[in-house]
């Protein structure tokens, strides 16, 4: 299987997805469209993942490929490749379906519970989860659901955590590709900004590890390959 990956910061941690992509032997080519404004042709990938970033999903003055981007990952979807948004990428994949994007509005950081929608239960990738699960979580924006979306996670602060689009496609609003050591390096890189984020989160960010990375890992991982099978 041939899949891109579109990073949007210089820093960008696959991590379960790349563990799940790696699994199945999926060749990946790398974009980096804030450096060079390169993105994906559909003609040749099975797939296309795109990350987080620093930016918001309708930051085209600062970064103008961000609306194309968006159109992409409407053609990989409407040509039924399999399309995974997170974060960033879900706010992105959800304007590209002419869904309003919230800036700014809704803050979340840490590892946070989620809850799968009923919807959820008959949903190939989602199905599998418990009724609860932690899931880490950096973000201040949010998006409406485009026309369609099946609604499969929510949480008390952010309704739509996490959205399908016809047969696989898919934005999820937190991060369940961050496992532990991709939290920790983002702890040890942004200490400022994590800071902000959450007051104090150096302090509690070792035993919040201990407390629900470990099964916030393996649902990621779950998620991970649960999406790779699509593909």
């Amino acid at each position: 299987m041939r899949v891109a990956i579109v990073e949007n910061t210089a820093i960008t941690h696959h991590g379960q997805v790349g563990v799940a992509l790696h699994e199945a032997g999926a060749r990946i080519t790398q974009f980096r469209p804030f450096a060079d404004g390169g993105l994906p042709d559909l003609a040749d990938h099975d797939a296309l993942v795109v990350f987080g970033g620093e930016q918001n999903a309708l930051d085209d003055a600062r970064h103008p490929y961000l609306a194309e981007l968006a159109t992409r990952m409407r053609a990989f979807s409407e040509a039924d490749r399999a399309v995974l948004g997170i974060c960033l990428g879900s706010q992105i994949l959800a304007r590209g379906f002419g869904a309003a994007n919230h800036i700014g509005q809704h803050p979340e950081f840490g590892w946070c519970g989620v809850r799968p929608t009923v919807a959820a239960a008959a949903d190939p990738v989602f199905a599998a989860l418990p009724a609860e699960f932690p899931v880490f979580q950096w973000h201040s924006d949010t998006f409406d659901l485009p026309e369609g979306a099946v609604h499969l996670a929510t949480a008390p602060g952010v309704a739509h955590q996490a959205f399908r689009l016809g047969r696989a496609t898919y934005g999820t609003q937190f991060h369940f590709e961050a496992n532990r050591a991709v939290v920790a390096d983002w702890s040890r890189t942004f200490p400022d900004l994590t800071e902000a984020m959450r007051p104090g989160w150096q302090a509690e960010h070792p035993l919040r590890a201990a407390r629900e990375g470990a099964e916030a890992d393996a649902i990621g991982l779950t998620l991970a390959r649960a999406f790779v099978a699509r593909i």
